[in-house]
């Protein structure tokens, strides 16, 4: 009976330590994934203005980083309530609560993201986009394209004339943002 408890016991934990390895290679996988569809998201956004005759802008280890965090805030914490769009940020995290609204008001709570969460020294300017569906990264271009405001802050058209010398970009859940930058990441 005794070697039948040791037995028994093994095998559970071996149980356990095989499915805590699974959900460590799942948890990679999904994160591989994500760095996927951020690039991807990046490439078709420089795609589309290298069509349009535009220079290609570099992709920003530190907005990345902002935009990573942005759509995880997004889609786990929902602070996009109310009068507060997608450009909000929760107070569930490293950095300050923002509810950004249509009026724009508290624009400077997003414009200062990058600085208070990494080392990038500009300011950080964000497009953002969700989808209840599958959002891909060509799904999420075509939504911008559509709307005026966000397609000129992709071709510096407009108030957004100045080039774009940084990139970040991200995919989680539904979500898709990116942080444009007019200075080059320092990383």
């Amino acid at each position: 009976m005794k070697r039948f408890n040791l037995i028994l016991s093994l095998l559970v934990v071996s149980a356990i330590i095989f499915s805590f390895g699974n959900c460590l290679e799942n948890t990679k996988d999904e994160e591989n994934e994500d760095n996927n569809e951020a690039l991807k998201l990046a490439e078709v956004i420089n795609e589309y203005r290298a069509s349009k005759g535009l220079s290609k802008i570099a992709i920003s280890p530190s907005l990345t980083k902002v935009a990573k965090l942005h759509v995880k805030d997004l889609a786990e914490n929902h602070p996009n309530k109310g009068v507060c769009n997608l450009h909000s940020w929760s107070d569930k995290g490293s950095w300050t609560a923002c509810c950004y609204t249509s009026d724009h008001k508290n624009a400077k709570g997003m414009w200062n993201k990058p600085r208070e969460l990494t080392s990038y020294k500009g300011n950080g300017y964000e497009i953002a986009a969700a989808s209840s569906g599958t959002l891909t990264p060509k799904h999420a271009l075509e939504m911008w394209k559509r709307s005026k405001g966000h397609h000129n802050v992709i071709i510096n058209k407009g108030m957004w004339k100045r080039e774009w010398k940084a990139i970040g970009a991200a995919i989680y859940k539904g979500y898709a943002v990116v942080w444009f930058g007019h200075e080059k990441d320092g990383k």
